[in-house]
């Protein structure tokens, strides 16, 4: 068995793209990049790169990120989670935290144990907070309003974070790691995700 090369049939042709059709392909291309990807990009996801020790182990300096920029506009943000936001005192920065303390709860550290009060829990009750390995010690007490969090880097002793600069306010949340795409043998989905336990005090 053969195979021969397919000739255009005698209804059909082949002609070069003349300099006008080129034209209006590339218009149609840069046409829809505008309208599908860069919203994408500006709106949707972003990438990061991970500059610092502020979050090791669980993100090291020079780690590769993809940013979920959608889910907290249908969704609030849960106590474990780590986020990509703009610290209150300089807008301009983007830093990568893990959040601690909800709207209206109190924060209390003492040492390295962090209660949190709050409605269901007036009593409080304390978090167990395994991703922490570097050992660390602090002492603050912190009631936060509506629309604000605490959030703290998981190598406390050497994050900028709530206990410096205050509570974070919801709207300079700008949203969660998706995708941990380099180094390769770290990929990972929702990376720094942690599902706190807590214990009461």
């Amino acid at each position: 068995m053969s195979l021969d090369p397919i000739s255009p049939t005698p209804t059909e042709s082949l002609t070069h793209p003349t300099r006008k059709s080129e034209w209006q392909e590339l218009l149609r291309f840069a046409l829809t990049v505008l309208i599908v990807v860069v919203p994408i990009r500006l709106y949707v996801v972003q990438p990061f790169i991970v500059s610092g020790e502020s979050m090791h182990p669980t993100f090291s300096d020079g780690e590769y990120l993809i940013v979920d920029e959608v889910s907290y506009r249908f969704q609030k943000p849960t106590r474990g989670e780590t986020i990509i936001f703009r610290p209150p005192l300089n807008t301009k920065k983007f830093y990568i935290k893990r959040i601690v303390g909800l709207p209206k709860e109190t924060i209390s550290i003492s040492d390295t144990k962090v209660i949190i009060k709050n409605a269901d829990n007036p009593d409080g009750f304390i978090l167990d907070e395994s991703y922490v390995k570097v050992p660390w010690s602090s002492t603050l007490t912190k009631t936060l309003g509506d629309n604000e969090y605490f959030v703290m880097g998981d190598n406390r002793s050497a994050s900028s974070d709530s206990r410096v600069w205050g509570a974070l306010p919801e709207d300079n949340i700008i949203g969660r790691p998706l995708v941990r795409l380099y180094p390769l043998k770290t990929i990972e989905a929702f990376p720094g995700t942690s599902m706190q336990k807590t214990s009461t005090n």
